[in-house]
């Protein structure tokens, strides 16, 4: 198989927290959102001074951090959109991730000197359209989810060298078009082209017949399943060659709104594989079994590889169940590290005395460890941890180190 350079790790923060862990984790980049104007608008985001600070987290161990303002912009958005560039240039981030070329020409505009991404919102699914947004100034377009890795490679071979391809490895899959979706606008008054997308397509539906309205009737399940709109979670951990292969210069990871687990489960993962597999295909062929397994460890719907292997396979997107997999429980992240090997942090879900839990190291490996004793922001001896948001000092059974993710399995 033709090797080409290393891609860039790219991973999704709803917020600081979310980066830290992203960048700990081994992210070469992180994209975020500000707190208008981006299509994760139930995210935490950034304000301006955060995004300051998530830049000097990164920077300082040599990760990118990219901004999105990929909405389908208004008339009433545009005056808005000018003021927040001209405060985002400020912010020392690495570039600003577009969808519309209204937008487009305000970012130009309001910051010159500032990198161009282009949305996969944008329809992106031929080399023309790229070479057109190359010859406007963008560095860089993502890939639009439709195509696949035979149609990437046609792109990388029409295009120049130094425009770089982004598309998408993991993560939830929208089932309209390039996300282009109304369905949230039309039930809810939510629009999900400005980021206040409610997820109906996750919604189980049922058939009302209009001579007898009030009575459900539920949709059949054939082969297909009854979730009739629902997609699967895309999952390339087993094809990191065939994406290299194409020509992709950006691995990216959907989920700004997932939680800490999820970014450092996911992130922690592609990052080993990406390792392997340039440290030697054999070796990245040889971790195939762990790498599946770490990824089962988040929360998920059941995986595909969506288009990249053609149009063809009909069962790659819809499914039976929208239900999500949920092998483990988050429990926290190592804030501090006490000198008498007591770790503290915020508690996320409930956990007792005398449980084994598991430590993610950042190397990829796991640290079992049992929880020998629990102590609340008083110093109060506690038997379990029932509650969320519990500032807590915990002592376990193996040394951790700040920043690690705690998990325990269901």
């Amino acid at each position: 198989m033709e090797r080409r350079n290393k891609p860039e790790l790219l991973v999704p923060a709803g917020g600081l927290d979310t980066l830290k862990v992203a960048v700990d984790y081994g992210a070469d980049a992180v994209y975020i959102g500000g707190q208008s104007f981006g299509l994760r608008a139930k995210a935490d985001n950034f304000s301006i001074d955060e995004m300051r600070e998530a830049v000097g987290y990164a920077h300082e161990r040599g990760v990118k951090v990219y901004v999105t303002a990929n909405i389908f912009a208004h008339n009433y958005d545009l005056e808005g959109i000018k003021r927040y560039f001209g405060e985002l240039k400020n912010t020392g981030v690495d570039a600003v991730l577009v969808s519309d070329p209204g937008v487009f020409m305000i970012a130009r505009e309001e910051m010159p000197d500032m990198e161009i991404h282009i949305s996969t919102q944008a329809n992106n699914t031929n080399y023309m359209t790229y070479k057109f947004w190359y010859e406007h100034g963008a560095k860089r377009v993502v890939s639009a989810r439709e195509l696949s890795l035979t149609e990437i490679s046609e792109i990388r071979a029409n295009i120049p060298d130094d425009m770089e391809i982004e598309s998408f490895v993991h993560g939830a899959m929208c089932i309209s078009y390039s996300g282009r979706c109304l369905l949230s606008n039309y039930f809810t008054g939510r629009d999900a082209n400005h980021g206040a997308c409610t997820h109906p397509c996750r919604w189980k539906y049922s058939i009302v017949e209009e001579t007898r309205p009030g009575e459900y009737m539920t949709v059949n399940e054939d082969d297909r399943g009854t979730y009739i709109f629902n997609s699967k979670d895309l999952c390339m951990i087993e094809y990191v060659p065939e994406m290299v292969a194409a020509g992709i210069d950006s691995l990216k990871i959907e989920g700004r709104m997932k939680t800490a687990l999820y970014v450092a489960t996911v992130a922690r993962t592609y990052r080993k594989a990406i390792d392997d597999y340039f440290e030697s295909e054999e070796k990245y062929r040889s971790n195939m079994e762990y790498y599946k397994s770490e990824i089962a460890k988040c929360t998920y719907r059941q995986f595909t590889t969506g288009f990249y292997f053609g149009k063809t396979d009909s069962d790659s997107q819809i499914y039976d169940s929208n239900t999500y997999v949920k092998n483990y429980t988050y429990i926290g992240t190592v804030r501090q590290v006490t000198d008498d090997g007591c770790v503290c942090f915020e508690q996320k879900n409930k956990f007792s005395v005398g449980e084994c839990v598991e430590a993610m190291d950042f190397n990829g490996d796991n640290i079992e460890c049992t929880v020998e004793a629990i102590y609340d922001e008083d110093g109060a001896l506690m038997e379990s941890a029932p509650h969320p948001k519990q500032q807590l000092k915990v002592k376990f059974s193996e040394q951790l180190t700040e920043g690690m993710i705690i998990r325990r399995k269901e």
